[in-house]
C-alpha cells in the first residue's frame, strides 16, 4: 500500500532491538532517548501511578500524508484491533 510504519519511543536501542525480536517485529523502531521527537509530537503527559505523578508517554499513532501533514491522529492506543483501524483508515486514504 506503500506506507512506512515506524515506532517511536524513549527506550534504548538496545531494548528497541530486545523487544524487536521478541515479538518478531518487522517494522523500524526509533529511539528517542532525548524525548525530542516525543516533546515534538505532544505525547508526553503526567501520568498517575499507583498515586504517583510523573510524566510518561501517551502511546499515539500518527498517519501521516505524502503532503507531510498529520491525516489522522490516534490518542490513548489501546493494542487490541488498533493496527486494523489504521490499515483500514490507510487504504482510504
Amino acid at each position: 500500500m506503500g506506507a512506512v510504519v515506524y515506532g517511536v519511543s524513549k527506550d534504548s536501542l538496545s531494548s528497541h532491538e530486545k523487544f524487536a525480536t521478541k515479538y518478531n517485529l518487522n517494522m523500524s523502531l526509533l529511539s528517542d532517548v532525548d524525548k525530542s521527537v516525543c516533546d515534538a509530537y505532544g505525547v508526553l503527559r503526567e501520568k498517575v501511578n499507583f498515586g504517583k505523578i510523573s510524566v510518561g508517554v501517551v502511546r499515539t499513532t500518527f498517519v501521516i500524508g505524502t503532503d507531510g501533514k498529520i491525516a489522522m491522529l490516534y490518542p490513548n492506543v489501546k493494542v487490541n484491533g488498533h493496527a486494523q483501524t489504521v490499515l483500514d483508515f490507510v487504504r482510504q486514504m
